[in-house]
């Protein structure tokens, strides 16, 4: 009869916070309460705890236990905290010492037998762990790899109760293989640039984005590459850097998107291309109960592709405009505010009309209908896209033609140009604000924005975009800053009157 301590976490978002599990195992009618904001999954957990236990050929308390998880006031979900509660409870019944559990935090899922079952949102948990001071981790084997990623703190995994007692009587466990990190759990569309045939301008527009992280629209009749170019797009961008890694599998982690049996890390930038049926939930995330992350977020770091963008209900294309803006997604609900990262490049396809007629003699949609399949993409998210281009359709001799730059030509340009932005934004040569951007830039490369700016034919916003595209263009030709050759493509290129 005693209290046992354990550690737990709780996954907000994408950020974890430490709970303390107490359990007090004493007199009174066999029953088991948990108390401290916990949602159905967890309240569950009692029957899971319980049996998992006996399954194991350990006694239950047989009096009253209360199980309390603090602070009271944190919403906390899901069944992660079966091992924790688990724990504290075999230490109350001093079966596991409770020194063995000082320092440690606990994560993972009982089955019914007494296996450690995986979880989701198992790296925020151990981020979480290792900032707070803890020492080591116990989750289940199936996460160990997940949890591994973080450095500065021991993850050890665990398949079976038992294997929780081996540790805690400092016994040796056995060593369950891991896989070596090497991004192959990134969902990046692997295809060549190469096998885009004709296209000029588009494919050039699918470079420029790619190096300074535009914004893109194609347009144009159906089978003309659009959705080759923008499954392209992925292949032209450098790897992730260990941080936006780290984020980036943070995010897919929580929504369950990690793949099993190879490495978790997502090195890669990630392509994401929800079907234009989906809801405003499954786009920005939310959803009834616990909010889960949507497309936006799982994109963090690469790519959403929107095709078909006028099919998309109009609200729902709307509500991208606050991620594309601020970098993340808050979803309000009544327990609080939970925010999930969303810094991605859009790039959205799309026919001119219902019919996707190649020639306007052949259309068969009247104007009005035009103009209201268009209008879905509304003009404040149109001036949030950088470039906007048309394709056609490919001739038979363009369709024969095999001389087409390959995606490893194109991306050593690609990042020549990223390496020149970076340089620049250490040296401190571009200014964050717009004033010091325009003081950069001569007196004759403004004019055709500033003549844009009077005529009302380019928004404030369009301009500062306008401006970070001339210099992506002028990185791409290696200047050491735009002319005014470079702002009246950029102006061009995203449909400005100039």
């Amino acid at each position: 009869m005693g209290i046992g301590y354990s550690r737990g976490v709780a996954v907000v978002g994408v950020g974890g916070h430490l709970v303390d599990v107490e359990v007090d195992s004493g007199n009174g009618l066999p029953a088991t309460h948990i108390v401290g904001a916990g949602d159905a999954a967890l309240h569950e957990a009692r029957e899971r705890v319980r049996a998992a236990i006996v399954n194991s050929g350990y006694p239950y308390p047989p009096g009253k236990v209360v199980v309390s998880l603090s602070p009271a006031s944190l919403r906390k979900t899901g069944s992660g905290f079966d091992l924790a509660i688990v724990a504290a409870v075999l230490s109350s019944r001093g079966i596991i010492p409770s020194s063995a559990l000082t320092g440690v935090a606990l994560v993972g899922e009982l089955a019914l037998d007494g296996r450690v079952r995986p979880v989701r949102g198992v790296l925020p948990a151990v981020l979480a762990a290792r900032d707070a001071g803890l020492s080591a981790v116990l989750v289940s084997s199936g996460n160990l790899a997940e949890a591994r990623l973080v450095g500065g703190i021991a993850s050890i995994g665990l398949r079976t109760l038992e294997d929780l007692r081996d540790y805690c009587l400092g016994l040796e466990l056995p060593e369950y293989p891991v896989p070596e990190p090497d991004g192959t759990n990134s969902n990046c569309a692997v295809a060549d640039l190469a096998d885009v045939r004709g296209q000029p301008e588009a494919r050039r527009a699918v470079e420029i984005a790619a190096a300074g992280g535009h914004n893109l629209l194609l347009l144009g009749p159906p089978g003309t590459g659009k959705t080759m170019l923008a499954r392209r797009l992925p292949g032209l961008l450098p790897d992730l850097s260990e941080r936006d890694a780290l984020s980036t599998t943070a995010v897919h982690s929580v929504s369950g998107a990690l793949g099993e049996g190879r490495s978790p890390l997502v090195s890669r930038p990630p392509f994401v291309a929800p079907h234009h049926t989906a809801s405003m939930n499954a786009l920005v995330g939310g959803g009834h109960g616990l909010a889960r992350p949507g497309a936006v977020s799982l994109a963090h770091n690469g790519v959403l592709f929107l095709d078909e963008a006028p099919e998309f209900a109009a609200r729902t294309l709307d509500a991208l405009r606050t991620p594309l803006e601020e970098g993340a997604v808050r979803i309000a609900r009544r327990d609080g505010v939970t925010e999930f990262p969303a810094r991605f490049q859009l790039v959205m396809a799309a026919n001119e009309c219902p019919c996707g007629a190649a020639e306007a003699a052949r259309c068969s949609c009247p104007s009005a209908l035009r103009r209201r399949y268009m209008a879905k993409l509304s003009g404040p998210l149109r001036d949030r896209l950088d470039i906007c281009v048309r394709t056609s359709p490919v001739g038979v001799r363009l369709l024969s033609d095999t001389e087409q730059e390959s995606t490893a030509t194109v991306r050593e340009r690609v990042h020549r140009a990223i390496d020149c932005a970076t340089a620049r934004r250490i040296a401190g040569h571009e200014g964050d604000t717009a004033a010091k951007v325009e003081d950069s830039l001569s007196r004759t490369a403004m004019t055709p924005l500033k003549r844009g700016l009077v005529r009302g034919a380019i928004s404030a916003r369009g301009a500062r975009r306008c401006l970070r595209l001339a210099w992506t263009l002028a990185d791409i030709d290696g200047s050491t800053s735009p002319t005014q050759h470079h702002v009246l493509e950029a102006m061009t290129l995203r449909g400005d009157e100039i």
